[in-house]
């Protein structure tokens, strides 16, 4: 099992940390887990042609994790994906992938099926090859040597949104003896400590060290909707994780960062590392 993680930043343009987005490649299959900005030309940089993706898990629905979803099928479907490839995801992902058809790029996917009728390449049909389901939370989804089970974690709805309203989801990855947390976008909680139980790897969204929230907006934000440094080493002391890799990191300078790093070693056990663009992992 090995985890690249093509983006670790936040909704900010970068050119140092892109949008969210984790490959992971289990035997023969490759499986995305979000599709921020960025993706695809990540996974050009790794040597990744993107008509080799098998499935794309889908943690919410902020642009920053969905960017770049449309791209990732339409550029494997038009580098010749001959198979399907499963898209999963919370309430709603069927309908993001059915807008792609049949508004965004309905004209797009018409004419590159009219071309092909007069070239020699033979172009499926891609709304037939994409196979898209919405899950539920607690649900496994099951694939070859592997299993993925989605959890229900907090992000932003404290701020009077109900989870049918705004369903958020974490994933527990289990794999050749493996096992892999990835957190999606949350603040400390149940979910979020379930999912990370026992893990060989936690990817653990941490927007900044509690040190840094010196405004209202910034409270709010470390407590209702993406985790604070400190809430990341308490998820992962709590859940047991072996190690922990911080993602979805603010844009901060290089002493703000291991700011960040202390805060998250400080009463956990495990080992921390701070994210970054490209970086790989070997469980």
């Amino acid at each position: 099992m090995k985890l690249t993680l093509l983006g670790t930043g936040t909704p900010r343009p970068s050119v140092h940390r892109n949008c969210t987005a984790n490959l992971l490649q289990i035997g023969r299959e490759n499986i995305i887990i979000d599709a921020g900005r960025g993706v695809v030309t990540q996974l050009a940089n790794i040597g990744v042609d993107p008509n080799a993706i098998d499935v794309i898990f889908i943690t919410h629905h902020h642009f920053d994790h969905i960017g770049n979803l449309a791209d990732l099928l339409l550029a494997g479907w038009n580098n010749g994906r001959a198979r399907e490839v499963r898209v999963y995801g919370p309430e709603g992902t069927a309908a993001i992938i059915d807008a792609f058809w049949s508004v965004i790029y309905a004209r797009d996917i018409a004419f590159r099926l009219k071309e092909t009728e007069f070239l020699d390449e033979v172009l499926p049909d891609i709304r037939k090859q994409v196979v898209v389901r919405d899950i539920a939370v607690g649900e496994v989804v099951k694939g070859a040597g592997w299993q993925v089970q989605a959890f229900q974690v907090d992000h932003g709805h404290a701020l009077d949104m109900t989870h049918e309203e705004w369903p958020c989801y974490g994933y527990r990855i289990e794999g050749e003896e493996r096992i892999l947390g990835i957190s999606g976008d949350t603040v400390d909680c149940a979910g979020a400590r379930a999912l990370a139980e026992g893990a060989d790897l936690l990817v653990q969204c941490c927007y900044l060290a509690e040190a840094a929230v010196d405004s209202k907006d910034l409270r709010i934000l470390v407590d209702h909707v993406l985790a604070s440094a400190k809430q990341a080493g308490e998820i992962a002391q709590a859940a047991g994780a072996k190690r922990m890799v911080l993602t979805h990191l603010a844009p901060q300078d290089a002493a703000a960062l291991q700011v960040v790093l202390n805060e998250a070693r400080d009463g956990y056990d495990g080992e921390v590392i701070l994210g970054a663009d490209l970086m790989a992992f070997d469980l």
